[in-house]
């Protein structure tokens, strides 16, 4: 068996959800979030100090942690359902603060968060039942109810380290119901302490050298797409893509995104990355290009871009056996020959993200081992294989017992003592090879690390849509930027707003295969940017961003929702 080195890269990552006209935060995935996924897996890594990883922030998820935690040291909430945790009496709400708590407290995987605790169940059996009445009948559901609701809502999205150590979420559990303000008050400060103490726990592990943290263009654009829209067609040459032809200035925008990215990570950390993980895993020459202006190190995407590329590069001959050539570092012929490009293992990542969940913890965790082990069995003499697994550091764990505490625990236990597998990040595995160690790829097609493929974001109707829509949007922005109209200020508020609208996460959702309630959000959230884009611009809003883009009709699973498998 040939040694291996491992890389585990956790992808850490939210959309904006703040309206920046008022403040206020559209929707909490940031928070909850925190105090279950961010927050275990820095537990993780803690309980574990010879185990190393790869941490990737997105800076707009930062953002928001920040702000977070400046409104907790402030006291002022714009988050409506902080606001309601924390007001004094529940019986006093106004009818939309209700309608907005049954709607969002029910948010969540109900076989994993929902029915291990029998008083939450009964709060939403209790709701169905009402509900299925008429409306009206909500009516008759109390203030002490709104309480026990709420609490259970936050209690269920704790993580499993808080629950294990934090002497203030075992009483309320034990408790159970019947909650006080007081109570409330005791839940809004543990939530307080775990998101203003989560980057400082990150920078500590990453001053260790026990992690690298990585970043993203700052506002998680498809930066393929806003370079050329084209470039779609690389792996789909029959796509229809939006009227446009292409984004306007777009190179420059993942430029300015970047470089935002990498000032506002050297701010947080005191140090420059030496790594980014584009959006989605969404690479093309373009975008490398960019990465190599910007002196990045390394760069990675999905197997199946790796594939597509070799086969294009060697005129479509058919491939070997993945383990010949998924296993090790590249550089692209050209421009970009700089950067060193790793490719996602697809099969062992999609293990983690949407199957080991429905297996007992320990097994998943040395199934996972002995996959690798079979990586290192089948390697050639005088290969190094170094296997990159990368997913969402967040939104797999609530498909597991336990937010996949008993997955992760046991196999971060059997990887710190295996004798040959290395787990390193891309930093230290790269100051340990020569340059005669990276392999050479001659062509590389644009994808993600969806597919290996765009279609994800653009391609579909509405997608398409809602690329015309941004365009025009910058368009305008153009013009008044040229005009010099807007004062510094203005200028700077404008900037920030249309790279919000850029995000990628806009386009994820639409489509008729995600789920209404959810593509309603999005298009809304979509087009709230829009609107405000051009009040910044003191524009009219065009009737078109008043019009929904989408309408949704598929159902909530895992594999079509936050996550999508790579094939």
């Amino acid at each position: 068996m040939q040694p291996i080195h491992l890389v585990l890269l956790w992808h850490m990552h939210q959309p904006d959800y703040r309206n920046y006209e008022t403040g206020e935060f559209t929707l909490p995935w940031v928070y909850l979030h925190a105090i279950k996924d961010y927050s275990d897996m820095v537990a993780h890594l803690e309980a574990h100090p010879s185990i190393k990883a790869v941490v990737n922030f997105v800076p707009v998820l930062l953002d928001q942690l920040e702000d977070y935690a400046a409104q907790f040291a402030s006291g002022q909430f714009r988050d409506p359902l902080l606001r309601l945790l924390a007001t004094p009496d529940l019986e006093q709400v106004s009818a939309r603060d209700r309608i907005r708590a049954f709607d969002s407290c029910f948010r969540s995987n109900h076989v994993t968060m929902m029915q291990p605790y029998p008083t939450y169940k009964r709060l939403h059996d209790m709701h169905e039942t009402l509900r299925a009445r008429g409306e009206a009948e909500l009516s008759y559901l109390s203030g002490q109810y709104l309480a026990d609701l709420i609490m259970w809502y936050h209690l269920a999205w704790t993580g499993e380290s808080v629950r294990r150590t934090n002497e203030a979420v075992v009483r309320l559990m034990t408790q159970d119901r019947g909650f006080s303000h007081a109570d409330r008050l005791d839940l809004l400060n543990v939530i307080g302490d775990l998101i203003q103490g989560l980057i400082p726990r990150y920078r500590k592990l990453a001053e260790s050298g026990q992690i690298e943290l990585s970043t993203t263009p700052h506002y998680h654009p498809l930066a393929p797409l806003l370079i050329d829209f084209s470039s779609a067609r690389d792996n789909m040459p029959d796509v229809h893509l939006p009227v446009e032809s292409c984004y306007p200035g777009g190179k420059g925008r993942v430029a300015f995104q970047l470089t935002s990215a990498i000032e506002s990570h050297a701010r947080r950390f005191g140090i420059t990355p030496c790594g980014v993980w584009p959006a989605e895993g969404a690479i093309s020459a373009a975008m490398l290009e960019i990465l190599a202006d910007h002196d990045c190190q390394w760069s990675a995407s999905g197997e199946n871009v790796l594939a597509n590329s070799l086969r294009k590069s060697y005129g479509g001959r058919p491939l070997p056996e993945r383990g010949r050539y998924l296993y090790k570092p590249y550089h692209v012929e050209g421009k970009a020959n700089s950067v060193t490009c790793f490719f996602r293992d697809e099969k062992l990542s999609d293990m983690i993200g949407f199957e080991y969940s429905k297996w007992f913890g320990r097994d998943a965790a040395e199934h996972l081992v002995h996959s690798l082990e079979d990586i290192g069995r089948n390697a050639l003499s005088g290969e190094n294989p170094v296997v990159s697994i990368i997913l969402d550091g967040e939104n797999a764990w609530e498909y597991y017992p336990y937010n996949g505490y008993y997955f992760l625990n046991d196999l971060y236990g059997i990887l710190e003592n295996h004798p040959a597998i290395e787990v390193t990040t891309y930093k230290d595995y790269l100051g340990s090879i020569q340059q005669a160690d990276v392999a050479r790829l001659p062509v590389l097609t644009a994808g993600s690390w969806v597919y290996g493929t765009f279609s994800t974001w653009i391609g579909d109707q509405d997608k398409n849509r809602a690329w015309d829509l941004l365009c025009a949007a910058k368009h305008s922005y153009d013009l008044v930027m040229q005009s010099k109209r807007l004062t510094d200020e203005e200028r700077a508020k404008a900037e920030r707003q249309l790279a919000s609208c850029e995000s990628s996460d806009w386009f994820w959702w639409l489509g008729d295969y995600n789920p209404p309630s959810v593509v309603s959000s999005f298009d809304q959230l979509f087009r709230d940017n829009l609107a405000n884009l051009y009040s910044l611009l003191k524009l009219p809003v065009p009737v078109s961003v008043h019009q929904p883009i989408s309408h949704g009709g598929g159902v909530v699973a895992q594999d079509s929702g936050t996550m999508r498998r790579a094939s």
